[in-house]
């Protein structure tokens, strides 16, 4: 059997979506969540062509893949357009998103109420583990580029491509 059902049992899917440039330990904690209690997990890493990111699509794409690799269900893609229309080609009914402070409801209860309108997806919150409640990717960009230490703050393999990145100047 294909599709959604195999032997019998309905897998159950999540994305969690993003622009990951770069994937944070918020991110990670959030994907890491999702996968215990979903089947299969996918990471849909958005492009945006008119925004200039510190990290390329695939760059963002390979970091992603190393820093999950132990997770087996959780596939990394990237995507461009409607979220939902990426949901309804992979039989995805659900997104997990994190939310740091009650400043990211607003948005985010109106991104989710258009999606489900929009598709019938439905959106998980997970509030955002308290020691990544401050965290954002802007935030290591702007820290790493003064400098500043963002080894705990990033995986390993993010923080290395980060500081090759910010050395060639």
């Amino acid at each position: 059997m294909t599709g959604p059902e195999s032997e019998g049992s309905l897998v159950r899917r999540a994305v969690c979506p993003g622009s990951f440039d770069p994937i944070t330990n918020g991110h990670l904690d959030i994907i890491a969540r999702a996968s215990r209690l979903y089947d299969e997990v996918y990471v849909a890493v958005m492009i945006n062509k008119s925004k200039k990111g510190l990290f390329e699509i695939d760059e963002r794409i390979d970091l992603i893949r190393t820093v999950v690799a132990d997770y087996g269900n959780v596939r990394v893609e990237a995507f461009h357009g409607l979220l939902v229309d990426f949901c309804k080609q992979r039989d995805i009914p659900a997104i997990v998103k994190g939310l740091r402070a009650v400043s990211d409801f607003d948005y985010e209860l109106q991104m989710a109420q258009m999606n489900n309108g929009l598709s019938g997806v439905e959106t998980l919150f997970v509030p955002t583990n308290p020691t990544y409640s401050f965290l954002s990717s802007s935030l290591v960009k702007e820290v790493a580029q003064w400098g500043g230490d963002v080894a705990h703050l990033v995986p390993p393999a993010v923080l290395e491509a980060l500081n090759k990145r910010l050395n060639k100047g």
